[in-house]
């Protein structure tokens, strides 16, 4: 293997096969809409709650996705549920009732 001189830090690395990939299917069944996203990231750029904490539901996806339910859960936790990114979401997704399901399946 080539020596590029750079590599992926332990701290930055992602085990796939250690993710949980039942609950984000069960998250799914109960919430389809988690699967439209685009992550375009008009949520996060019309987020109040971010100009405070940063909160961003694209990011937290991913990071359900990829088993880092801590991670995603942290980020959540700024949200006010005020309802703006439902507004604005191209895709129509009820950013509200995902975020609700999300703490619901994932335990908050």
């Amino acid at each position: 293997m080539i020596d590029f001189g750079f590599g992926i830090s332990p701290s930055s690395g992602i085990n796939l096969n250690n993710s949980d990939k039942d609950t984000f299917s069960k998250l799914a069944k109960i919430e389809p809409n988690v699967l439209k996203c685009m992550a375009c990231g008009s949520c996060t750029a019309t987020c109040t709650a971010g100009n405070f904490k940063p909160t961003s539901l694209r990011k937290a996806i991913l990071n359900l996705q990829n088993g880092l339910k801590d991670e995603a859960l942290e980020i959540l936790s700024g949200c006010m549920l005020c309802g703006k990114c439902t507004m604005v979401c191209p895709r129509g997704i009820n950013t509200r009732h995902l975020i609700l399901s999300i703490n619901k399946i994932y335990g908050k």
